[in-house]
């Protein structure tokens, strides 16, 4: 059984509780309180006049959109979320999981670390990078172990890595 099978379809997003119950709250946050501020704001902006040339109104319908998709986002991924248990420290590499890695042949290259997860949105912070399952290096590491040299396509080029390290991720 692939890991994709395990996590219900490729559609899956692999999430611990913990990071599910903070997508939940930013949901109910830009369903609720938010969403009403950005009303107000654009009722204030209205009632200045002119809609043509009224910045304010302009900005306050962008913001009004940009909550909206954020909302059918979160909606989307929570609608498509498995919750699961972080995963062991056995340095395997699968979702939920801080990969350190290198490319091969180039001693300048330093090493890089990501979080493997289902979702961008779920990053703890912006200090991690994030790669899905899907995303190329994503496919070409998971399932794989510490220690491993991996190959794949980038643009159509082979590029090789070699996996340092795969511990579980904790906030």
């Amino acid at each position: 059984m692939t890991q994709t099978e395990h996590l219900g379809g490729q559609n899956t997003i692999w999430l611990t509780q913990e990071a599910f119950d903070k997508l939940q709250a930013e949901l109910d946050h830009l369903k609720g309180p938010r969403r009403q501020e950005i009303v107000a704001e654009i009722s204030a902006a209205r009632d200045e006049g002119d809609l043509k040339e009224n910045g304010g109104y302009h900005a306050a319908r962008e913001e009004q959109g940009k909550n909206e998709a954020r909302i059918a986002q979160l909606e989307d991924m929570i609608r498509r979320a498995e919750i699961g248990e972080t995963p062991a420290d056995d340095g395997v590499v699968e979702p939920g999981m801080l990969v350190t890695y290198k490319f091969d042949g180039d001693d300048d290259d330093e090493a890089e670390t990501f979080l493997l997860l289902g979702s961008r949105e779920a990053a703890p912070s912006d200090d991690v990078d994030v790669y899905t399952p899907e995303a190329p290096l994503g496919a070409a590491i998971n399932g794989r172990s510490k220690g491993e040299s991996v190959t794949y396509e980038v643009n159509g080029r082979p590029q090789t890595v070699i996996i340092l390290d795969a511990k579980p991720f904790t906030s």
